[in-house]
């Protein structure tokens, strides 16, 4: 019996295990700015109360010749939109008061509360 001396295979090196450039600009923002959702006010997302958030929205929403679904959904959807892009950079102020300006923004279009 020969004993065969196997050599060590090698192993290619993976795209991911090198480190990447750091984009000067960020993907989310470019969103914001290109995408057919809306046509936001300035600094919409920056108010201190869910209400004014939601009433900005909304009227963004109505106003926009942009967006290609309902107002109500269009809205909703930038809403989501921020407090995801957010992520866990958002505090629990910020995050508690644009959840409530959901809650504002159904009932400023007449919709039913959110099943949970």
């Amino acid at each position: 019996m020969a004993t065969s001396t196997r050599q060590p295979k090698k192993t290619a090196t993976r795209a991911s295990a090198r480190p990447k450039a750091k984009s000067t600009r960020k993907w989310s923002a470019d969103v914001m700015k290109q995408s057919d959702a809306l046509d936001l006010e300035s600094g919409i997302f920056k108010k201190k109360s869910a209400r004014q958030v939601a009433l900005s929205l909304k009227r963004s929403a109505q106003a926009s010749q942009r967006r290609k679904s309902s107002p109500f959904r269009s809205a909703m959807s930038m809403l989501n939109f921020e407090i995801n892009r957010g992520g866990r950079g958002l505090s629990a102020e910020r995050r508690r008061v644009l959840n409530q300006a959901k809650v504002e923004l159904r009932s400023l279009f007449h919709r039913e509360p959110a099943k949970g």
